[in-house]
């Protein structure tokens, strides 16, 4: 079969800040909970901060720019971000401000978007080339490369690259589908865990770094096996929901409608109810993890089996 080539949408909300300083570095390392180690002038990372009590705040990538560090988020949250940074940094040397002028985040998705950008198909591979930052996401290579410069410069090579420009809800289709979360609409401010939304499986998460804003109750989350809801896509058939909406296993309240797409959305759900009969909306949720949610996958399976038999 003919592979077709990647998409590419533009992204609106999207913006960069930058700590700058002799102690930038230290000062994220110490509240974000993935590991700046990591972090190379071709690796970018993922991770996201915490409220102590371990809840999600910001999530982010993080790029090396020479001695400073470029923080990418959703726009919107941006100034948030920057004042709870601005209240941990007390007396130490950072700096941290807008990146300006804003660049223009675009993402290129589909087969073949890490070769089209000649990087490897691996999580926060990075490259600079006229101005332009290509970097495959940290999370899951399959979800595509970002690509981040001048507005002008961003549009022109899409155009010079003959990518098919589609809406950002095409995009979203595809984040959804592969079990992507968002800030804002699966990640929930002060509601969140970090392992119900398969960060620790998505690159947001090192367990062997040491201490971190909200450390304690993500490790305990783990090695506990306290985990006991998980963020899945799920099918609707002829459901007519919105984000919220719950979902009933009968009487049952067994999980939570958060983004949605058209017939797709991606669900909060009880574990012990995955691969029961689940409604919402009127009609039918149907779970359908993602190909790295191979836990789920698994789980369904054997209940589904365990029907049969």
């Amino acid at each position: 079969m003919k592979k077709s080539m990647p998409s590419a949408a533009l992204l609106d909300n999207r913006a960069c800040l930058r700590l700058s300083g002799e102690d930038a570095m230290a000062l994220l390392q110490g509240l974000v909970s993935n590991d700046l180690n990591r972090l190379t002038p071709d690796r970018a990372i993922y991770t996201t901060l915490l409220t102590p009590q371990g809840k999600f705040l910001f999530d982010f990538f993080v790029h090396a720019d020479g001695a400073a560090l470029i923080l990418e988020t959703a726009g919107d949250r941006l100034a948030d971000l920057e004042r709870r940074l601005t209240l941990y940094r007390l007396r130490s040397d950072v700096t941290i401000e807008p990146v300006e002028p804003a660049p223009l985040v675009a993402v290129l998705f589909g087969d073949g978007a890490a070769a089209l950008a000649d990087l490897p198909a691996e999580p926060g591979a990075t490259r600079e080339a006229d101005g332009l930052t290509w970097t495959v996401d940290p999370r899951l290579p399959a979800l595509g490369v970002w690509l981040r410069g001048a507005p002008e410069d961003v549009r022109a090579r899409l155009d010079a690259a003959g990518l098919e420009l589609v809406d950002a809800t095409d995009f979203n289709r595809h984040r959804i589908t592969l079990a992507v979360p968002e800030a804002g609409s699966d990640l929930i401010v002060d509601r969140s865990i970090l392992l119900e939304a398969g960060l620790d499986q998505l690159n947001g998460v090192a367990f062997d770094k040491g201490c971190f804003v909200g450390q304690e109750l993500t490790a305990r989350t783990r090695y506990r096996g306290l985990v006991k809801r998980r963020l899945v896509p799920v099918e609707l058939v002829g459901a007519s929901v919105e984000p919220g909406f719950a979902i009933m296993a009968g009487e049952v309240e067994a999980g939570e409608i958060r983004s949605t797409t058209g017939d797709l959305a991606m669900a909060l759900l009880r574990l012990d109810r995955l691969g029961g009969a689940l409604e919402a909306g009127g009609g039918a949720v149907l779970p359908r993890p993602a190909f790295w949610q191979t836990d789920l996958i698994e789980r369904l399976a054997e209940t589904l089996e365990q029907e049969k038999g």
